[in-house]
């Protein structure tokens, strides 16, 4: 009989049920503090058609908007991995929780343009601290066979984020404004973050979690060995190629379907709510396929992933109505929701968990420079072309991803930390000082 993906066959029952116990109310937290990050991060782009009209910007200035945000958020992502390895994740999820509700309060009170682009770079920060905190969270209270499973099942508030943000702002838009919108936001979002801190579970042992116990002497892989993994950094870019994909729709296809379907505001929501909402279910899929099969052969799985959702994107540009788009861009998504948790799973059982916030941040650098790029670039072809040269744009930068994808690790030992351990115990045998000691 297998074992539970979310226990460990050598523990004891106690302990098993205890493994249990921490993974799925963290799962349950960081779902809900995911979704409020997304929900939070979506409300621009459904309200930015009466941004724009109000302060009178073009699509690229309205890009702009996004990239202020995107820009400062990515370069907060290895700072931030940092000092959730330093710290620990839950002090940081609680700031950046209550920090990012403030800043979405602001956004509403904006008089100008210029405040708009300081808001939003501020949003940047505190948002750009949270997924480096979250999955050092993960890594605390879960064990690294699990991982997969774990991330897949809190990542799918990618999709129900974005997916249920339209049902709820659009009608809050609808209703008192944009400017109202965000400020109600803002306290629902405070209070439910503080409830979270609240709820979230002790980490586990370190001999659950692999974590480096230092009384126990053993060494583990540096800092240093992890920023320098070139294995990582070829996620960083595949994943690089899949957000430019998933931030490039997020940000303008709720215009698009005002704009060139002229749908209402509430249709529109409906509408861009449908294929993330797809992706939650996928997204746990994924990972847990990622756990169970393909772990050892992500390749195998991945790249034809990527290829798929390029073939459908290409038939998204042919939709001859605002229904037949929502299909091909919804079986888009699902099927890049399959492959996303095989970016994010083997990095997991691969990073040694005290450095796990430092790791991750690095990969998710990769994916924020697509969300900085794709919203300016799409803005400025929108601008001078038009929405299809934009999601065309969508198509080429997925097919090179499943390019890129082709020269990913199979598995957890082609990162070599593993060998970094032993070569740093080799030599620390010969004498202290040597090239490649412990950070």
């Amino acid at each position: 009989m297998k074992e539970p993906l979310l226990s460990v066959a050598s523990d004891a029952p106690p302990e098993a049920a205890r493994i249990r116990r921490t993974a799925s109310l963290t799962i349950v937290v960081l779902v809900l503090a995911w979704t409020i990050d997304f929900v939070d991060r979506f409300t621009i782009s459904m309200a930015m058609p009466f941004i724009g009209a109000e302060f009178g910007l073009s699509k690229t200035m309205q890009g702009l908007l996004f990239t202020t945000f995107s820009v400062v958020y990515l370069l907060c992502q290895v700072p931030a991995g940092y000092l959730a390895d330093r710290f620990g994740a839950r002090g940081l999820l609680l700031t950046t929780l209550l920090l990012w509700s403030a800043f979405t309060g602001l956004t509403g009170l904006a008089g100008s343009f210029a405040w708009l682009l300081v808001v939003r770079a501020l949003f940047g920060v505190a948002q750009g601290c949270f997924p480096p905190a979250s999955f050092k969270a993960i890594a605390e209270r879960t064990t690294p066979r699990s991982r997969g499973t774990v991330t897949g099942v809190v990542m799918s508030a990618s999709g129900f984020g974005p997916g249920v943000a339209p049902l709820i702002v659009a009608p809050l838009i609808a209703v008192l404004g944009w400017r109202s919108a965000f400020l109600a936001l803002a306290v629902c979002g405070a209070a439910i973050g503080v409830l979270l801190w609240a709820v979230l579970p002790r980490p586990l042992p370190a001999r659950l979690t692999g974590t480096v116990d230092p009384a126990g002497g053993t060494p583990g892989a540096s800092r240093r060995d992890v920023l320098r993994s070139a294995q990582l950094w070829k996620f960083a870019a595949v994943f690089c190629a899949v957000n430019l994909l998933v931030s490039g729709l997020v940000s303008w296809v709720p215009s698009y379907l005002l704009e060139t379907r002229q749908l209402s505001i509430t249709t529109t929501g409906v509408l861009a709510a449908i294929p993330m909402l797809v992706t939650v279910g996928t997204t746990i899929l994924g990972g847990w396929l990622f756990d169970r099969f393909f772990h050892d052969r992500i390749r195998w799985f991945l790249v034809p992933v990527i290829a798929v959702t390029a073939i459908f994107l290409g038939l998204m540009l042919t939709a001859s109505s605002a229904i037949q788009f929502t299909v091909y861009e919804t079986i888009a998504l699902g099927v890049a929701g399959l492959g996303s948790m095989c970016l994010f799973g083997l990095p997991m059982r691969a990073l040694p968990t005290e450095h796990a916030g430092i790791g991750m941040g690095m990969l998710n650098l990769g994916g924020q420079v697509a969300a900085a790029v794709s919203p300016l670039l799409m803005g400025w072809l929108v601008d001078h072309f038009s929405y299809t040269a934009a999601f065309g744009l969508l198509v080429a930068t997925t097919a090179a991803g499943a390019v890129v994808a082709c020269w990913l690790p199979q598995g957890t030992a082609q990162f070599g930390f593993t060998a970094a351990v032993a070569r740093r115990t080799d030599d620390s045998e010969t004498g202290p000082g040597r090239p490649g000691g412990a950070d």
